[in-house]
């Protein structure tokens, strides 16, 4: 085993350092006495109690959660069936212009997907509210899910499939009974990535959001804009431990299909 140098143990060392000490900061000062957020005075926990009783972060959280849990399932069904469709499809006509529209949002500015959703909603007619935010969100994420599920569905056995269909199950029932389980990890993982980005989206959804629907990172940025409170500080700590939670989650799943495919490629070779 190589072991790394001095050169990129610094390296990394800083890199970490400079991404994650912020947010140590943070979650520190979050159960902080004092409600000036730069001057420590003793540890506390009253700032989450105030967070629970403050009804405007409490209604955005749950706009935010809402919108997250159902722009993530339309993502993961629609970049599933993408998935499906780039993997198995074979060649087919306009399949590089789909395949370019499945993916145009991975590298697509976030000003420029959600000015142009701001536009296509006033011009048919939608008033923005929850269902706007969740069309935008569900757009660009979908793209995260059908890559998630592509790779998976890549190094997929065919020949499990083949099996099921000669014991006389239909395309559809070979799909749902032998398909769908051995990629749902991938599936899952492609739902918890969506579900994270949505969580903390502000740019996409601060085009397509109205007066009746505001997430929470909007929230948090209106709120920073007159200075920043201890709530916040206390708000971004919960925050950032779902995502941390919803990543883990990920990771670990994603490493359970890749152990899970070794071994159906270790059946698979053994009855060959």
């Amino acid at each position: 085993m190589n072991r790394l140098s001095w050169f990129n143990t610094v390296s990394l060392t800083l890199g970490f350092a400079f991404l994650y000490i912020p947010m140590v900061i943070l979650i520190v000062y979050s159960f902080n006495e004092s409600k000036l957020v730069t001057v420590w005075a003793g540890f506390s926990t009253k700032w989450y109690g105030e967070l629970l009783g403050n009804d405007a972060f409490l209604s955005a959280a749950w706009v935010t959660v809402k919108v997250a849990v159902l722009s993530s399932t339309f993502a993961t069904v629609l970049g599933t069936m993408g998935a499906y469709v780039l993997v198995r499809g074979g060649r087919f006509m306009g399949r590089t212009l789909f395949s370019g529209m499945i993916y145009a949002p991975l590298v697509m500015p976030e000003v420029i997907t959600g000015l142009s959703l701001l536009l296509l909603f006033i011009g048919i007619g939608i008033e923005r509210g929850v269902m706007t935010i969740v069309l935008a969100h569900t757009t660009f994420s979908m793209c995260y899910v059908s890559v998630v599920v592509s790779s998976r569905l890549v190094t997929f056995d065919r020949s499990l499939e083949e099996a099921a269909l000669d014991l006389g199950c239909s395309p559809a029932e070979a799909f749902r009974l032998v398909t769908l389980p051995i990629i749902a990890p991938a599936v899952i993982s492609g739902w918890l990535l969506a579900f994270t980005l949505s969580l903390d989206d502000l740019v996409i959804a601060s085009f397509t959001s109205g007066p009746s629907a505001t997430t929470l990172p909007i929230k948090i940025f209106s709120a920073v804009r007159l200075g920043v409170s201890p709530e916040i500080n206390a708000l971004s700590t919960i925050m950032i431990g779902i995502v941390t939670v919803g990543v883990i989650s990920a990771s670990l799943i994603s490493k359970q299909a890749l152990v899970r495919q070794k071994r159906d490629e270790q059946a698979a070779a053994r009855a060959q």
